[in-house]
């Protein structure tokens, strides 16, 4: 599931391919955008923020954000007198591991090609209009300009809002997911449900957030235990209905966590000891 670090591994994998290089190919794949072609123009740079993902080239950015199943991909570039077109043998899309027509963004250099599959959203905007879309979202785990007082002040602004809904909200603090804030929770010993204001030691939950991240980070398999990054080992709560809890053994619970101020959204799953994590 793509959290904060998946989308800092994704921005660290387009950077080597795409950053300084001149584009040779530019084909965004979505009808709003299927005339932008920026072939010729430096990519200047390619960062992250939270779960978003932007490639800034001639003036714009190239806006993508995951969802649930969104990837980027890179492929080495394609050796010369080899470019058939799509689907033939020997052409890029022939090598591609994922279908073709779930490539929503092909951009190419003389280092690679970087696709985007699935992507949730894919759009182009202007530099300057670039804080119109992500200037709502709260300090970045990952970025440079964290500001962990920022980032509490936001979280206490709704103080008997649900920790779980609390730290998802990417106004609050940006990169934590389902998984991010299941594990959180049962770190902190506290229950999803429990009002953000009544967490004891809020500040440090804020920190372990932080330190999660940026551990998983330069990780392929993400790993919250400090165990290995495989199967049952790999988290606390997260996915491990009826299984017994690595500090008490009692059964960890499953359970759904709707969110009142968006009705229309399905309920996230959530994952609990009930010893550790009673509901108060």
């Amino acid at each position: 599931m793509p959290e904060g670090d998946t989308v800092w591994r994704q921005a660290k994998l387009l950077r080597g391919a795409l950053a300084g290089r001149v584009l040779t190919g530019c084909d965004l794949r979505v009808p709003a955008f299927a005339t932008v072609d920026f072939t010729g123009s430096t990519v200047d740079s390619v960062d992250s923020r939270g779960k978003h993902l932007l490639v800034h080239v001639a003036g714009h950015v190239i806006h993508s954000h995951l969802s649930m199943e969104g990837i980027w991909e890179v492929y080495p570039a394609a050796p010369q007198g080899r470019s058939g077109g799509p689907g033939r043998s020997g052409s890029p899309a022939a090598r591609w591991r994922r279908p073709a027509h779930t490539a929503r963004a092909v951009l190419s250099t003389d280092a690679g090609t970087a696709v985007g599959f699935s992507l949730g959203l894919l759009e182009v905007v202007p530099e300057r209009e670039l804080e119109n879309v992500v200037g709502h979202l709260g300090p970045d785990l990952l970025g440079p300009g964290w500001d962990a007082a920022e980032a509490l002040r936001r979280l206490l602004a709704e103080p008997e809002r649900p920790v779980g809904l609390a730290l998802l909200d990417q106004q609050n603090l940006a990169g934590i997911g389902n998984i991010y804030r299941n594990e959180l929770c049962f770190l902190a010993h506290v229950h999803p449900e429990m009002p953000i204001g009544r967490v004891p030691e809020l500040t440090r939950l804020v920190d372990l957030a932080k330190r999660l991240l940026e551990a998983n980070k330069d990780r392929p398999r993400r790993s919250t235990t400090g165990g290995p990054a495989a199967g049952d080992a790999s988290s606390w709560v997260y996915g491990l209905a009826g299984k017994p809890c690595k500090r008490c053994g009692s059964v960890i619970l499953h359970a759904k966590q709707a969110d009142p101020a968006f009705p229309t959204r399905q309920p996230r799953d959530i994952y609990y000891c009930p010893h550790c994590q009673p509901v108060l």
